[in-house]
């Protein structure tokens, strides 16, 4: 049959009445129509974005992307603070490659409609298994970023930990999202601590997470080389870094200070800290002195959840779970602490299997919805990421952070109906095969 003649069929068939004719019913203004530009969030009980995705955020795919946008928008100094590790980076590389040595083993003809990712953690329902991790100096990487990120994670359901390390007061952060929760780097001193403890306890926080991997900052060579130091120091090399940046000189650290003055390291302490760029530098004193009595401590007078960061050994959270801790986060601090240290994950089956009403959570080295499905499979009970959201929130403030975890959720719902099930509490080890060596 000639192209003509399959076209005359067509038309023939086009042309035919209905046998039940009706009028047209215009569609709702309200409702867009539906183009390979719209976002949409398949998962169950989740917002269904409805606008076209941004121009300036359509090349935007998976998180890495946003890293790779940022390392254009950021001097090379910033940039580096944010991406870099300590030392060698062997951590940084080992977080991120136990990802790849697990595969999963999908199950077939399962129904999986009315997938739902939520989860309830410390009696609170998320609508996703993964958070933003405390992320510090952030408000020098992106405008108002602790602000940005606490405003994005609230509309889209899922917790922001405040860095102790943080530009912003954490009153303000929690008024912009009370669901928030405050991480501390804290110092073997118990007054200090009591202080500090108290002043987010009557901010309104739930949630205090007590980090213990920062007895020392680590051996950050990258940031030396780079002319990068806290406080910052206004060197021709920084100086002309700077210049090189216009859109973070002037839409940051000048619309800061138009704005809102000097940045200073605001949560410390009880006290406000000294500014980020002044020859003051803030109080680390007696970090090495914090000891599993203090965390004790902390727990006899801190009525909320208690949750520590930086266990990365079954021996730990046993001691942690003993001091009455809440939940604790396996963390090699991304990277840009222990040179060596081993990866989260290689350790998460272990602790989760004897957390018994502990929650275990984990951090490094996440960057797609697998690595997320991978860690809950593995005994984790939530995850969390970092450096991605620091990233979009550079490139587009609270709207990069949103189109940031769009995308992470879309994935996490795209990947649970391919595995087989419908949601991410239903996995568990048997839908993991470790990657064996080959020969």
């Amino acid at each position: 049959m000639d192209v003509d003649t399959v076209r005359r069929a067509d038309d023939a068939r086009g042309a035919a009445p209905s046998p039940t004719p009706a009028a047209p019913t215009a569609a709702p203004a309200s409702t867009p129509t539906p183009t390979s530009e719209t976002r949409a969030d398949p998962g169950a009980g989740l917002p269904q974005p409805q606008k076209p995705t941004p121009r300036k955020f359509r090349d935007l795919l998976a998180l890495d992307d946003f890293e790779r946008h940022a390392r254009r928008h950021l001097p090379r100094m910033v940039f580096g603070y944010v991406s870099g590790a300590v030392e060698t980076g062997a951590s940084l590389r080992a977080a991120r490659d136990a990802f790849a040595e697990h595969r999963f083993l999908p199950r077939m003809f399962v129904d999986v409609s009315g997938r739902d990712q939520g989860v309830t953690l410390f009696g609170k329902h998320y609508a996703a298994p993964f958070g933003i991790a405390p992320l510090g100096g952030a408000a020098f990487i992106a405008y108002r970023a602790d602000l940005q990120l606490a405003e994005a994670a609230r509309d889209a359901k899922i917790p922001m930990i405040l860095s102790g390390s943080s530009l912003i007061s954490l009153e303000d952060v929690h008024a912009a999202n009370p669901d928030a929760w405050f991480q501390a780097y804290l110092a073997g001193d118990q007054p200090r601590i009591d202080r500090l403890v108290d002043r987010v306890a009557a901010a309104g926080y739930e949630t205090l997470v007590v980090t213990g991997d920062t007895p020392l900052l680590g051996n950050r060579e990258h940031n030396i080389r780079s002319g990068f130091s806290m406080p910052i120091k206004m060197t021709p090399n920084v100086m002309l870094q700077s210049a090189l940046a216009p859109s973070w000189l002037l839409g940051t650290v000048l619309r800061t200070y138009w704005k809102h003055g000097a940045p200073h390291f605001e949560n410390t302490d009880a006290e406000r800290g000294p500014p980020m760029m002044s020859k003051l530098v803030r109080n680390t004193r007696k970090r090495d002195e914090l000891a599993w009595s203090h965390v004790e401590a902390i727990r006899r007078n801190w009525k909320g959840n208690l949750v520590v960061k930086g266990i990365m050994t079954a021996s730990d959270a046993r001691i942690a779970k003993e001091c009455g801790v809440d939940g604790v986060i396996l963390s090699n601090h991304g990277g840009r602490q222990l040179d060596h240290a081993v990866a989260p994950l290689d350790c998460l089956a272990e602790v989760a299997s004897e957390k018994g009403a502990m929650k275990v959570m984990i951090d490094s080295g996440l960057r797609r919805g697998t690595d997320v499905l991978k860690a809950v499979a593995l005994g984790a009970d939530f995850v969390f990421l970092g450096r991605p959201f620091l990233y979009a929130a550079a490139i587009g403030g609270a709207d990069g952070v949103s189109h940031a975890i769009g995308i992470l959720r879309a994935e996490i719902d795209r990947d649970l109906a391919l595995i087989g099930v419908k949601r991410p509490q239903d996995l568990d080890l048997s839908y993991l095969a470790p990657v064996r060596p080959r020969d």
